[in-house]
């Protein structure tokens, strides 16, 4: 499994979580995880 990958689905699972940040923090995990895949290929 890429880094990349791990990053995304991590990203999700902070997204979903009813935690308040974990809203912005998720959304820029999963930016910085498609970054990374994106500068990668």
């Amino acid at each position: 499994m890429n880094a990349s990958t791990v990053a995304i689905a991590a990203g999700l699972g902070l997204f979903v979580l009813p935690i308040p940040g974990t809203f912005i923090t998720g959304a820029l995990v999963v930016l910085a995880g498609g970054l990374a895949r994106w500068l990668g290929s």
